[in-house]
């Protein structure tokens, strides 16, 4: 595979990319599922490289994909949490910018609490920038992992149907994955109430449900969404109860679906609040687990193909 196939020098969003590029990126991922299954999973791909986990809000299981990634490919990977570096002392992003550029760095990935914090530290930096999720914009790897997630069960994502359900308003994940499956031909839903629906989300080309029941009904993929109290100001629903008793995935509402149905989640799971346990845990329906192995794979792929448009050192610019 050359870098043609995906021509960027950064991934900031899924929108504005096309299907063979996202096809491009889904298949070189599935060569590195093979490698994280085997005995050895380290390559020397990345070697000399550096890349730096820049989060400016916690996330447990998208930064240890992420340095696990770039580790298993041989690159240096460091990790810096805002809330221990100059940011809290009153420093802008363009200063954080400068201190990067001056360490020499390849990739950077950075989450960040605002939406377009990250596309403009990609234009103040001189490497690759990967979006770790920005506000309530985008979050691309996560897209692309359910995406392989979803092809590797069901074949292809062309012709599906899937249920987008709960916190829509608030979540970088549903408009990510809104952007891909329309890409890729599937056939998209939203659900939840409408106070956590936006308003004008159909223009992006979804059908809009808010009843469960009748929205899941005869989907092939059910992607159930976290609801996100820390980005709430006011009150979007009457109580956790009512919220699970209309919107809460269960055994009932799971039966409007196909029979063979998919179960996602981007984690972490709120159990009794989005989605039941018995549920979550349904080794024939959940894909929960293959997600978090598939974010591995796929953001060993980012950085694969980010990283050949960057000459090394001694080679020509």
């Amino acid at each position: 595979m050359t870098q043609d196939c995906f021509p960027h020098r950064h991934l900031l969003g899924i929108q504005g990319l096309g299907p063979e590029e996202i096809t491009a990126l889904l298949d070189l991922a599935e060569g590195y599922v093979l490698q994280n299954r085997s005995l050895d999973k380290r390559k020397n791909l990345l070697r000399g490289r550096t890349v730096i986990n820049l989060f400016f809000e916690n996330s447990t299981r998208t930064r240890t994909s992420f340095e696990l990634a770039g580790k298993r490919l041989g690159a240096d990977v460091i990790n810096m949490q805002a809330a221990a570096s100059s940011v809290q002392k009153g420093e802008t992003l363009i200063d954080t910018a400068m201190t990067l550029n001056a360490m020499h760095l390849d990739v950077l990935v950075v989450r960040h609490p605002d939406s377009g914090a990250v596309k403009l530290l990609s234009e103040k930096v001189n490497c690759a920038v990967i979006n770790g999720g920005d506000g309530s914009h985008e979050h691309p790897t996560q897209a692309l992992l359910d995406a392989l997630t979803i092809r590797r069960r069901k074949g292809a994502l062309s012709g599906l149907t899937v249920a987008i359900c709960g916190d829509v308003l608030h979540s970088r994940v549903a408009r990510s994955n809104i952007y891909l499956l329309n890409a890729m031909g599937a056939r998209v839903r939203v659900i939840g109430p409408r106070t956590l629906v936006p308003t004008a989300i159909d223009r992006l080309g979804v059908e809009v449900f808010h009843d469960m029941r009748k929205g899941l009904a005869e989907v092939d993929v059910i992607m159930m969404l976290r609801i996100q109290n820390e980005r709430m100001r006011g009150n979007f629903i009457p109580s956790i109860r009512e919220y699970f008793h209309f919107f809460g995935l269960d055994r009932e509402k799971l039966a409007m679906a196909k029979p063979d149905a998919v179960i996602m989640h981007p984690g972490p799971m709120n159990r009794g609040v989005e989605i039941d346990s018995d549920v979550a845990d349904d080794v024939e329906r959940s894909l929960i687990r293959e997600q978090v192995e598939m974010g591995v794979a796929v953001r060993m792929a980012c950085l694969d193909l980010l990283t050949r448009h960057i000459p090394r050192s001694g080679e020509a610019v």
